[in-house]
């Protein structure tokens, strides 16, 4: 690559390389409907491997172990489709004495707001956070569950043919790509890097999710299961998902209870994202992905722009595979580096006055 560019400017190569990664990411972004269940696919797959093998060391056959993890996820899989699916027709049927409640406390709140100087308020509030939204948001989930059904089905067979390949495919890449050593070490560690993350990611928000449960069912607000549902799988974007994962619930606690009970709310996930999010998960974590705090806000941006929630999901794990194949060459580790954690200082060394040894 580097001998096929020499003879250009730089500037000129510059716009080759700018023009080659546009197209990447155009033909990526039309690829989209195929590129999101082989991503999610790989991933599951890097998380169940372990698994896959350490039935294999203790004697378990081939196809006996797969079809082992195949039945796990699938069951998974399955529980999760009913719960969430019987949650959101029990709160489809709730909606309208909810409606009825949000209107009238949306009026109560734009008068308020109106009587200290903000004019409007009460034609615009219910623009804003209109529940009829909502309605909308869950009809659709419901109607095109089998669609997510199917797409599932898709992800658990690639996932099962990822395993078959699993033991052959490092051996693969080497010869494909004449890796050297060095380019081994390099995939052994992010491969490492995303089994980790990903495992213990699946734990703390498991963890989170028990925690959001049980802390609704004593404030007794409606569909617990859902909302502790939701923040299991919030709980895997970095940054904005475990703001976004209170928001429907502290909601719904003002609609159903009163303002004292969404406080309550509120604070229960504010506690439980800081114990589990900012104490627990770096320590067990430990450095993490090595991505900076920036990066991961742009990765969450870009990645979801790129594959949408599947694409914030796993926007932390791609940004890492993206950082190490970066660093793989000299042209562009300097970006690898800034995307990277941050760098330690180098002490100052002090001069010695001229004369004194």
């Amino acid at each position: 690559m580097t001998n096929a560019l020499s003879g250009f400017s730089p500037p000129a190569r510059g716009l080759l390389v700018a023009g080659a990664f546009a197209l990447v990411i155009g033909l990526m972004k039309i690829a989209t409907p195929i590129l999101v269940p082989l991503l999610l696919a790989v991933f599951i797959a890097i998380i169940a491997t372990p698994a896959l093998k350490w039935m294999r060391q203790r004697g378990v056959p081939k196809w006996g172990a797969l079809a082992v993890i195949i039945f796990v996820l699938l069951d998974i899989g399955s529980l999760l489709a009913l719960v969430t699916t019987g949650a959101l027709e029990g709160f489809r049927d709730s909606l309208p004495t909810y409606q009825e409640r949000f209107l009238m406390l949306s009026d109560q709140l734009g008068g308020w707001m109106e009587g200290v100087g903000v004019g409007g308020s009460r034609e615009a509030i219910p623009d804003l956070m209109d529940p009829n939204k909502v309605g909308i948001a869950v009809r659709y989930l419901l109607s095109n569950a089998s669609g997510f059904f199917a797409t599932g089905l898709l992800v658990l067979l690639a996932v099962t043919f990822i395993l078959l390949e699993a033991n052959t495919l490092p051996a693969k890449l080497r010869v494909a790509f004449r890796m050297t050593e060095a380019g081994d070490a390099r995939l052994k560690r992010l491969l490492d890097s995303i089994k980790r993350y990903m495992l213990i990611k699946s734990l703390t928000s498991l963890g989170t999710a028990v925690c959001v449960w049980l802390w609704l069912w004593f404030l007794g607000i409606d569909f617990a299961i859902l909302w502790a549902v939701l923040a299991f799988f919030l709980n895997f974007i970095p940054v904005v998902g475990n703001i976004v994962m209170m928001i429907p619930a502290v909601l719904l606690a003002l609609v159903q209870v009163d303002v004292a009970t969404a406080i309550w709310v509120a604070a229960g996930y504010l506690v439980i994202n800081t114990v589990i999010g900012n104490v627990l998960e770096p320590r067990i974590m430990g450095k993490g992905m090595g991505i900076s705090t920036l990066a991961v806000f742009i990765a969450l941006l870009f990645w979801g722009w790129m594959f949408g929630t599947v694409g914030m999901f796993l926007a932390v794990p791609l940004t890492a595979a993206l950082i190490i194949g970066l660093d793989a060459s000299p042209h562009t580790r300097p970006i690898a580096i800034l995307l990277g954690p941050a760098i330690e200082p180098e002490p100052a060394t002090e001069l010695k006055p001229e004369g004194k040894s």
